[in-house]
This record gives C-alpha cells, sequence and structure tokens, in this order.
C-alpha cells in the first residue's frame, strides 16, 4: 500500500511537471523573456535577408523624410527615422484599399506579412538587449474607451510590435495628455517631458499610437575634455560662429573613407555594435550633399572604409526638435490616410477613421565621453465626421433637476459634488 502511494505521488508530480512545461511553452510562443529580461516579440518567420529588406525600406524611407524636412531649411535637422516608420507602420496595418497602397508606396513594405511582420519584432528583439550601451524602444497603444477595434487588429500590435493598448478617455483630454507623457518620459529615461498637450488631443481622437526609442552610448575612444577648445565653426560661407571642438589624438584609427566631395568618418560606440557616421563635405557645400546622397551612398562608403589614423575635430552639441509631419508625409506620397477618404476599416468596422496627426520630437547630446538620444512619435487616429451619439460623462460635480413636464415647473434641484457623501 505504502508503494502505490508513492508510486501515485510521483506519477501526479510528473504530470504536473509536463503541465507546467506545457503552459511555459504555450505562453512563451508569444512573450519569450531572453537574457536581458526583456519581453520579447514574435519573430519565428524572420530571416536574415527579411530582417535586412525591412532595415533597407527603414533606411530609404529616412533619405526620403530627410529631404524633405531638410528642404529650404536652414535650421538643425534631428529626428529617429525608425520611430516614426514604426508608428506608421503600425497606423498601416489597419489601412485597406487605396489608403493600404499609398501607405504602401512610402514605407515599401508587405501589409499583414508573417514574414514582415516577425522581422518587425527581430529587429525589436535586437534592439532590447542589455549590451555595453543602454538602447531600448517601446511601442504602445492608447484606444477610446468602449471604441469597438477589430481584435485581430490590437493582436497584431500587441504581438508583432509589443504595443500594449490601454483604454483612455481622450474627452479628458488633460488625463489623457498626462498619461501618455507619463510613459514617455519612463522610455525616454526623462529626456522627454510634455510631449503631449491637452490640445494636440482632439475629442474625437479614438487612438493615438506611439513609439519611443532611447539610446546611450561611450564613444570607444573618448575625447579628452582637457582638448576641447572654442573654435569657429563656419556655419556657411564667411560667417561663423564660436563653438566648443572636440579633438582627439593623431594615431587614434578609425574607419574612413572619402569620394570627390566627401569626407566620411565611421565614430565607434563601445561595444561596436553602434556608431555614428559623419559626411562632411569638403567645400562646405553641405546642401548639394543634401540633395544627392541616399542610403546607397550610405551603404558604399561603408564597403569602401579603411582604417586609417584620423585626427578628429567634432563640435559639441545638443539638438532638441519638434515637427509636424503631416505636410511631409503627403508630399512623400501618403495623402489619402490624412483625408476624409482614409480607409482604416482593418481597425474596425468603419470608414470614419483617419491620421489627424503625426508628432514627433528628439533630443540629442554629443559629448566627449559619448552621446545621449532619444525621440518619440505619436499618430493619432480620429472620427472623419462628427459622430451620431455624443459623449456624455458625469464623472465631476454636476447641477440636477426635477421638472414637472406638461407645466414646466422644476419641482427638485440640487448639486452633486460628492457622490458618497
Amino acid at each position: 500500500m505504502k508503494k502505490q502511494k508513492i508510486m501515485t505521488f510521483i506519477a501526479i508530480v510528473v504530470l504536473l511537471v509536463v503541465i507546467v512545461s506545457a503552459s511555459i511553452h504555450f505562453f512563451n510562443l508569444d512573450f519569450r523573456l531572453g537574457v536581458s529580461g526583456h519581453p520579447h516579440a514574435i519573430d519565428t518567420y524572420a530571416t536574415n535577408k527579411s530582417v535586412s529588406s525591412l532595415a533597407t525600406s527603414m533606411n530609404t524611407f529616412a533619405f526620403d523624410l530627410y529631404k524633405h524636412i531638410s528642404q529650404g531649411n536652414d535650421d538643425n535637422v534631428f529626428f529617429s527615422p525608425y520611430s516614426i516608420f514604426v508608428a506608421l507602420a503600425m497606423t498601416y496595418e489597419g489601412a485597406r484599399n487605396d489608403t493600404a497602397l499609398e501607405m504602401q508606396t512610402v514605407l515599401n513594405f508587405p501589409q499583414n506579412n508573417d514574414t514582415a511582420l516577425c522581422s518587425f519584432g527581430k529587429i525589436y528583439n535586437l534592439l532590447n538587449q542589455d549590451k555595453e550601451y543602454i538602447l531600448n524602444t517601446a511601442n504602445a497603444l492608447w484606444i477610446q474607451e468602449n471604441y469597438p477595434f477589430h481584435e485581430r487588429y490590437l493582436h497584431f500590435l500587441k504581438h508583432y510590435y509589443m504595443a500594449q493598448a490601454t483604454n483612455v478617455s481622450f474627452s479628458r483630454a488633460i488625463e489623457a495628455a498626462y498619461m501618455i507623457n507619463d510613459w514617455v518620459e519612463k522610455n525616454t529615461h526623462g529626456k522627454i517631458k510634455d510631449f503631449l498637450s491637452s490640445s494636440d488631443i482632439d475629442p474625437f481622437t479614438v487612438m493615438i499610437l506611439t513609439n519611443a526609442i532611447y539610446f546611450k552610448g561611450l564613444w570607444e575612444t573618448p575625447f579628452d575634455t582637457e582638448k576641447t577648445q572654442e573654435k569657429d565653426f563656419e556655419i556657411s560661407l564667411g560667417e561663423s560662429v564660436r563653438a566648443p571642438m572636440m579633438h582627439s589624438s593623431s594615431d587614434i584609427r578609425y574607419n574612413y573613407t572619402e569620394a570627390e566631395t566627401v569626407q566620411v568618418l565611421e565614430l565607434p560606440y563601445q561595444g561596436d555594435s553602434l556608431s555614428m557616421i559623419i559626411a562632411l563635405p569638403k567645400n562646405n557645400d553641405l546642401s548639394s550633399l543634401e540633395q544627392m546622397v541616399t542610403y546607397q551612398d550610405v551603404s558604399d562608403w561603408r564597403a569602401s572604409f579603411n582604417t586609417r589614423a584620423v585626427r578628429v575635430s567634432l563640435p559639441r552639441f545638443t539638438l532638441e526638435t519638434r515637427y509636424q509631419l503631416e505636410d511631409y508625409l503627403m508630399d512623400m506620397g501618403m495623402v489619402i490616410p490624412f483625408t476624409s477618404a482614409a480607409d482604416f476599416s482593418g481597425m474596425a468596422n468603419t470608414h470614419d477613421l483617419y491620421i489627424e496627426r503625426v508628432i514627433h520630437q528628439a533630443v540629442v547630446d554629443v559629448t566627449e565621453e559619448g552621446s545621449e538620444a532619444a525621440a518619440v512619435t505619436s499618430a493619432h487616429i480620429s472620427l472623419t465626421s462628427v459622430p451620431d451619439y455624443v459623449s456624455f460623462e458625469a464623472d465631476h460635480p454636476f447641477l440636477f433637476f426635477i421638472q414637472h413636464k406638461e407645466t414646466g415647473a422644476i419641482l427638485f434641484m440640487g448639486k452633486i459634488q460628492n457622490p458618497l457623501n
């Protein structure tokens, strides 16, 4: 009898182990915790080729957008093409028909495709790893509570983009902005605060998609702070400003190449997984370089790098920028998504949704020690017309009356300041 009880106990233990193991395997299909402790997106069908193809789409978009932003712009330019691309990609997953076609033309990757979606997941997983540097990216979805979004669409964003949906009430714009700003501040390590104001949120907003990215890395070879000096920086022919110029020693070896009109230098960060590439026109003609340069040029420069001793002079700088991207994106060919003709029926059973605005903010600090950068993008989805319903949320003090309808006499009236008292 005792032996039979022992065997029964062992069988139960084995059964529990099998159940727990199966449960772990099931849940790990969607969320796997890597060695870094970050939750992982689904990347099952991603290949090196598909990831490279998606990165090429991102980079081609980056140079196209840069040319639109910089055209006729004498100010500094700084943005995160990755952040903007991902926010638009999450929106694109819900686009249909001509709306989807225009977005695909600009973004250049297939919609709702397992390989492409897994490639997004793979890039997300590769970026969110603990290395010698800090690099984090995050996505989130803020949806109007009780709005009937398709579960399939929300599933795409949750499992491939790691964008968790949070219910908010956009009619309470101050509260909604506070929630989103708190998320932005946390996911940019405090570099970007007060990203949205209540005026950025329309009463008919039903969804805001956000992407945040943060990076902090040290140079593989830091600049000596004692060598930093105020020097002339020629902003245009015959016009200079005094800027703190950092200097490296002449015996430090960097990846370097040059062409007839440009010098190209690669400054690696510790860990050698990320680097800053600087393209310096030889004749101080940046406008010509801006007009001609493409992502293919960057690929060619990288392929022709040679390791050489280079004495570097580089200004220490800080930039903070903010862009409303609607006009730039429309100029690039993404027109219908911003109009009442938009079709985002992949999000919900309606043709009354459109992209109201796309906001991007970015900041970067480049010093002798290294670089710190952060960016956030929000895509705002709103109703194209006034809905058939009006939202009435009595969640703050109000007056009330009891009126005799036939005579019009008010029989009772009062005020609710606190419904619990």
